[in-house]
């Protein structure tokens, strides 16, 4: 997981675009945007974080805020 590679797809790309991707990722279909990743496993794990922090945007959390939740639950659930 790469911050640099999430924060670049939450400027970028709207949630609609990020899950037409995700399920690019599914299809074994040729990606729609460019997403950053050494694999189509590190790939997926941006475009879930970037969708995470979009919905969290959308309901008021700023994107420092939203980030931190996230990355925070990630930290929890492989503590």
């Amino acid at each position: 997981m790469k911050i640099p590679a999430i924060k670049q797809l939450v400027e970028k790309y709207t949630i609609s675009d990020l899950k037409d991707a995700e399920q690019c990722l599914f299809e074994d279909q040729p990606l729609p945007i460019e997403v950053a990743g050494e694999d189509d496993g590190e790939k997926l794990t941006h475009i879930l974080a970037a969708i995470e922090i979009l919905e969290d945007m959308a309901k008021g959390d700023d994107y420092m805020k939203a980030l931190r939740k996230y990355t925070q639950r990630v930290r929890n659930s492989i503590s």
